[in-house]
């Protein structure tokens, strides 16, 4: 957004928060499904064990974020991707909690199950992101192209 920002300015441009917005969100989607590939087992772990499928699952949601990731950077898809993000923020909140609560560090992450204890103010700000600057600036953006 930053860059977005600057180049705006020395471009002259008017900055089109939503369209970045969606980007920014896209490419997080795409880091975060690279944990599901190389901190696999971490993330098994962050899961209750009575869960089936846990290493199955971990794929499958690495790969569903993914898609959103991608999803995000294609205009026709921005804003029912950013609706699903935030569902997805919503269903893995518990996970975490699971985690912190269970001292489960991700994947012997340095900081441990602390980290965790990070990730739910993070989500809730990452919600707020895809709300705010996505699904509602995408549909203000649409109201004011309209005229």
């Amino acid at each position: 957004m930053t860059i977005a920002f600057l180049r705006s300015k020395f471009s002259g441009q008017k900055l089109d928060i939503a369209k970045y917005s969606f980007w920014g969100l896209g490419a997080a989607f795409i880091f975060f499904s690279i944990g599901h590939i190389v901190k696999t087992q971490g993330m098994v772990e962050m899961l209750p064990s009575w869960v089936p499928f846990r290493l199955a699952l971990v794929y499958l949601t690495g790969l569903l974020e993914v898609v959103i990731g991608v999803a995000l950077f294609v205009p026709k898809y921005q804003s029912p991707a950013a609706k699903i993000a935030i569902i997805i923020f919503v269903v893995f909140f518990p996970a975490n909690i699971y985690a912190a609560l269970n001292n489960i560090g991700l994947g012997g992450h340095q900081w441990g199950p602390v980290y965790l204890l990070i990730r739910g103010p993070l989500q809730l700000i990452l919600i707020a992101w895809a709300y705010f600057l996505c699904v509602h600036g995408y549909n203000k953006r649409s109201l004011s192209d309209s005229y």
